[in-house]
């Protein structure tokens, strides 16, 4: 860590929770998960930079976009140890993760364009559906909803 930063630089874990909408034991967990890195004061207690809260943020985009926590720290592995991530360091991780957002926009957008149609058709009928599985033939491929959520 940097021994040039100074009071300024670091924020108390009440300061972090407050500035990002977490709970303290939220950060905890994150900080479990080598997610995020406290400095330590003299007096043992947690200090955040700064630069942490958008640590923080991403952390919380990047889950509302689905990705697993296992994903989220591959990427905040590339970040920078001790100083601000620098917008280079950013667009890294946006190049990183754009092929399974974009894989993850097609998979919604398939699902619900057949969710559209299946609900929408009015068949009423599973002799007309056309996702009907009869004598359960799809059970060889797999699990879940085969004729929805597949290619």
């Amino acid at each position: 860590m940097d021994t040039t930063l100074s009071k300024r630089d670091l924020i108390p874990i009440g300061e972090m929770a407050r500035r990002t909408g977490l709970s303290v034991s939220a950060i905890r967990f994150y900080e479990e998960k080598s997610l995020i890195e406290p400095v330590r004061s003299p007096g043992n207690q947690r200090r955040f930079l700064r630069s942490d809260i958008r640590r923080v943020s991403f952390i919380l985009i990047a889950q509302q976009l689905g990705l697993s926590l296992g994903e989220i720290q591959d990427e905040m592995r590339r970040l920078p140890h001790g100083r601000t991530p620098t917008a280079h360091d950013w667009r890294a991780i946006s190049r990183s993760i754009r092929a399974r957002l974009d894989a993850r926009i097609n998979e919604l957008e398939r699902t619900r364009d057949r969710l559209d149609g299946c609900i929408g058709c009015g068949c009423l009928s599973l002799k007309k559906c056309a996702i009907y599985n009869p004598d359960d033939r799809l059970a060889s491929e797999g699990p879940g909803p085969r004729q929805v959520l597949r290619d």
